[in-house]
């Protein structure tokens, strides 16, 4: 298993639909085992092929939350989401419904999602997959869906909201190509670095 650099928001793999697997073989597998790997180290709750530079739908998961019926954490190709809970037209809670983004790392910005989404796709193994998910795991399942679709969730901001990311854009150069990040290597954006830090220090 090898840790991959996240691509950063001006890389065109991020902005293009990502495309079927058509074999699932030890090649895939690999990128599953190494998207495993990536995620791990960046300490995120989701990740997307295209977010290590490959155009492939496939994303993992990582959630300490509640999952109900599925795993805590998995991987899906191919997957298909079907949203159940209607998404409201008010304005997003920045103290409940901010996302953050690895391919947009250390910003965080408030967006409305549907609480209750089904996906289903298929596993590693080619076995299928279909479960429902709801709360801020659902959210998760929607975030890395869209990676699939080429947006990234700033995509989505209310006026607003996208006027602050476009200032952000604009500040960290992000318009071009060429961008990324490692994880285990490069400080992390989330600052989980000095969290687990100030975890490890003796407590008196």
């Amino acid at each position: 298993m090898t840790i991959r650099p996240i691509t950063i928001h001006g890389e065109p793999v991020l902005h293009r639909r990502a495309v079927e697997v058509e074999t699932i073989d030890d090649e895939i597998r690999t990128v599953i085992a190494d998207m495993d790997e990536t995620l791990d180290a960046s300490h995120g709750v989701g990740l997307a092929a295209p977010q290590v530079g490959v155009g492939l739908r496939i994303f993992n998961w990582k959630y300490d939350g509640d999952t109900g019926e599925a795993p805590s954490r998995g991987a899906i190709i191919n997957p298909r989401l079907r949203l159940i809970g209607k998404v409201s037209k008010e304005d997003p809670d920045p103290d409940e419904e901010t996302e953050g983004c690895l391919s947009a790392p250390g910003y965080g910005f408030p967006l409305k999602r549907s609480d209750h989404v089904e996906i289903q796709g298929l596993d590693a193994e080619g076995n299928p997959v279909r479960f429902e998910a709801t709360g801020w795991f659902a959210r998760i399942m929607q975030h890395e869906y869209d990676h699939l679709d080429g947006y990234l969730y700033v995509n989505r901001l209310n006026q607003k909201w996208a006027k602050r990311w476009k200032k952000v854009l604009k500040k960290e150069g992000w318009t071009v190509s060429g961008n990324s990040w490692m994880p285990g290597v490069d400080a992390d954006p989330f600052g989980h670095d000095e969290d687990l830090a100030e975890e490890a220090e003796p407590q008196s």
